[in-house]
């Protein structure tokens, strides 16, 4: 059995992140950070069959005083909107939960997002614990306190930042997550290494094979050294007003890529995945970095099995409309992640569209 790891989060709202099996059934650590009496687990239809009955059942074991109720969603992208978020704030009303009462985030990025868009927004704010079940959910989007639901015109366009109380990483659960799921959220962790810490990609490459066969013990490593990273950049930057954007490496590209394709095409690992490609060459094409330094990412990425390049049969000026609503757009135009080479990204504004369609073009 994989040995138990922590890594805090500090500043203004620190909370800690446990990373172990079994902690879905552990009652005490479920119930820490439950302050009243009411307690809603947000899971979907596919998580929810495997892990709900044990989180509620430790639940109610530890808190036999609380209230626990279930909602749950359909599961996919398609359920992360306006209405889904509905869904979830009638939840809690119906619950009759209060201003201690506590969201349990019981899933993926879909529902980590949109479990704690709810509980940012239910009475101005009740507290969230985020129970990841995905290998990019615990790397990445239970991690630092953003939160959203999409529109059709983009991903993540209606959202609050709202730090968890707790995040509990149960890494049995990589054990029932599908191969692809599991390959999508290794892009995230490569993130990590293209953006901060190039050893991280050497240590990544020797263990490849390892993290594909689902090896306990290198999973958890790989979970911990890339919390520990986005924990330390959300620490120095909580709001995302500069050196957090960096996390976005690859997603700009990334984000486009899904919206184009309705989210029925790549899922959001491998949208990333072949971003930071993208990233990786418009940096190359501005002078940033040089090819190599791309090319040994795309090796890398290939290796881990995953996509790197652009799917076929997208429109270049229909990805260009979706990356102008992106986030880290303003009124000085498109900025873009990009590098100076491994482990060294920044924040690049007033990105030439010719360049952009360039890489697009030949991606």
């Amino acid at each position: 059995m994989s040995a138990a790891r922590h890594v805090d989060v500090t500043g203004d709202a620190p909370y800690r992140i446990d990373i172990a099996p079994g902690l879905l059934c552990d009652g005490a650590a479920l119930a820490a950070p439950l302050r009243g009496r009411h307690a809603l687990v947000v899971s979907d239809d596919h998580v929810a069959p495997l892990y709900v009955a044990r989180v509620v059942a430790a639940l109610r074991s530890a808190r036999p005083d609380a209230t626990v109720a279930v909602h749950v969603l359909p599961a996919g992208e398609a359920s992360k909107t306006l209405a889904g978020f509905a869904a979830a704030i009638d939840a809690l009303a119906t619950l009759g939960a209060r201003r201690d009462a506590c969201v349990y985030a019981l899933g993926g990025g879909v529902v980590g997002d949109l479990a704690g868009f709810a509980a940012a927004c239910w009475m101005r704010g009740i507290d969230c614990v985020q129970l990841p079940t995905s290998l990019l959910a615990m790397v990445d989007s239970s991690v630092g306190g953003k939160t959203a639901v999409d529109l059709a015109q983009g991903k993540n366009l209606v959202g609050a930042f709202h730090p968890p109380r707790a995040v509990l990483v149960d890494t049995a659960t990589l054990a029932t997550l599908p191969a692809r799921e599991l390959r999508a959220g290794l892009a995230e962790v490569v993130k990590y290494g293209a953006i901060v810490d190039a050893p991280f990609l050497d240590w990544l490459q020797a263990r490849a094979a390892a993290l594909l066969a689902g090896d306990a013990d290198a999973l958890a490593d790989a979970i911990a050294r890339s919390c520990a990273h986005k924990a330390a950049i959300v620490a120095r930057d909580p709001l995302e007003h500069g050196e957090r954007a960096l996390l976005n490496f690859g997603h700009t590209f990334g984000h486009a890529i899904e919206t184009a394709q309705r989210y029925g095409g790549l899922n959001h690992g491998e949208a990333v995945a072949v971003g930071m490609v993208l990233a990786a060459r418009l940096s190359t094409r501005l002078g940033l970095a040089t090819a190599a330094d791309g090319d040994r990412l795309a090796v890398l990425l290939r290796t881990l099995q995953l996509p790197v390049a652009l799917p076929g049969g997208l429109d270049v000026d229909a990805l260009l409309g979706h990356m102008r609503l992106d986030k880290k757009a303003d009124a000085g135009g498109l900025r873009f992640v990009l590098w100076d080479g491994a482990g060294a990204a920044r924040l690049v504004g007033g990105v030439d569209d010719a360049a952009i369609r360039s890489v697009l073009s030949s991606g």
